[in-house]
């Protein structure tokens, strides 16, 4: 992991080189009180008024420069204003002039993220590190690009690199430093206690056993909530199987479990006045002799009996026996991540994670959240009368309900295991970045983390 905390101090009138922020409004003013040489090499390197543009240039009259960088509105940054600046600019330590960091302390931050684990020569720069005269915004960015880099990093490892031990590693890691208990169960215990997980996972190899992940943190009379994470570490459909192509990414299956994870460590890190349960199932869906098959009957841990139509919709089998578990543990609020759905997907793109919920006041709160923190979420409905699709012949239910609605229908499913009466929010996240943005990589994405957090700030404020 990238080391934030020194990547942004507090100005005390150290040196630093300025970054000028201008308003993309006020360029053309700008250029034009510029000395020529100044701005036949604004010119050279087509800084030419847009937002975003990024240039460097020298300061007439000696050997120093300062950067320049062309914002929407420079009154008041947003998360990404300083995004390419941190990507672009050389080692050292810098000075804004003409704004405030606002906000944009996270693209800051972000802007050096890189995942060089499998690279011979790392590509990675000097620190490039930023003052700014609010010091009290600094704690909470440097936690907030931590817990992305933790989503990030765990969704780009390969899955030959990153099984259910792992994820079972990492949760151990957030127990022993924030004083957690953590519970595994696995073998046995598994099949017996947690059929649909145990079914899911049982044709992987002994060394990527299936388990449910659970840590308990916090004060028991605070209220009890409930993060529940999707980590299928690999999925290559089981017997239902994927396409090359629809298998080539789907290392990044546990994106649900990762973004589980990196919401608890926040949680603790701010010590959130709750009762935290942390749960992770977490599986390899594998193809073997011993794998599930389509038609395959299952007794879940609640007692529902599932007909398996799709070895492929692998994700809501395990998430149900760990949201009904979440529910006996008697959660007041639950929240899942999961990559669930190629439908979402079509739906919504991958930038923007499909939300559902059976509570109108957290829906209304977790969008608000996600429009503050430019985390984004697209509430879907929760459809009852699309339920009938999953209706089986011989069961209580059927895993998938065909080619119509798919996000919707996977919700649905779920929310058989999740009374009417705890308040209940799903994410059906894309955890990945598909063409880099400023700040934003290719690759491992956490898409509804902010978001997520941001409400539990606000309904659950430290005193």
């Amino acid at each position: 992991m990238t080391d934030y905390s020194n990547l942004i101090q507090p100005d005390s009138g150290q040196a630093a080189t300025d970054i000028e922020i201008i308003s993309k409004e006020g360029f053309a003013d700008w250029f034009a009180g510029q000395p020529s040489p100044v701005r036949a090499a604004a010119t050279a390197q087509k800084f030419d008024g847009n937002a975003g543009d990024f240039a460097i240039l020298h300061i007439p009259g000696g050997d120093e420069w300062k950067a320049a960088l062309i914002v929407a509105d420079a009154a008041k940054l947003e998360h990404w204003s300083l995004a390419k600046a941190a990507e672009s600019l050389p080692e050292g330590t810098y000075r804004l002039t003409g704004a405030e960091t606002g906000d944009a302390l996270l693209g800051w931050l972000l802007g050096q993220y890189r995942f060089d684990e499998y690279r011979s020569e790392s590509k990675l720069k000097g620190p490039r590190v930023l003052l700014t005269s609010e010091p009290g915004r600094i704690e909470n960015a440097v936690r907030q690009a931590e817990a992305t880099d933790l989503v990030r990093t765990l969704v780009n490892r390969p899955a030959g690199d990153l099984g259910p031990d792992q994820l079972e590693a990492e949760a151990q890691r957030l127990a022993k430093a924030h004083k957690g208990t953590l519970h595994v169960t696995k073998g046995h215990d598994l099949e017996t206690g947690y059929p649909l997980i145990h079914a899911v996972g049982k044709a992987a190899s002994r060394d990527y056993a299936p388990r449910l992940i659970e840590l308990e943190w916090g004060d028991e009379r605070h209220p009890r909530i409930a993060i529940v994470g999707k980590g299928v570490v690999f999925d290559s459909g089981g017997l239902s199987m994927k396409s090359a192509v629809g298998m080539r990414l789907m290392k990044k299956d546990m994106g649900g479990a990762a973004h589980a994870l990196a919401l608890a460590e926040l949680i603790m890190k701010a010590h959130l006045p709750v009762r935290l349960h942390l749960l992770v199932a977490a599986v390899e869906n594998c193809v073997a002799g011993g794998a599930l098959r389509p038609g395959d009957i299952v007794k879940s841990r609640a007692g529902i009996h599932v007909e398996i139509d799709n070895t492929d919709a692998e994700g809501r089998l395990i998430l149900a026996d760990t949201l009904a578990k979440a529910v006996e543990d008697k959660a007041g609020l639950i929240v899942n991540f999961a990559t669930l759905t190629g439908a979402a997907r079509v739906a919504l793109g991958p930038d923007l994670p499909a939300l559902f919920v059976n509570d109108d006041e957290l829906a209304d709160g977790l969008l608000d959240a996600g429009k503050a923190v430019a985390d984004p979420l697209w509430r879907m409905p929760l459809w009852k009368p699309y339920a009938d699709m999953l209706d089986s012949d011989i069961a209580d239910t059927a895993n998938a309900g065909g080619s119509f609605a798919g996000a919707i229908t996977a919700a649905l499913f779920m929310q058989k295991f999740v009374p009417d009466e705890v308040r209940w929010a799903h994410l059906d996240t894309f955890a990945w970045r598909p063409t880099a943005k400023p700040g934003r990589p290719k690759g491992g994405e956490a898409l509804g983390l902010r978001a997520v957090y941001r409400y539990l700030s606000q309904a659950y404020p430290v005193r």
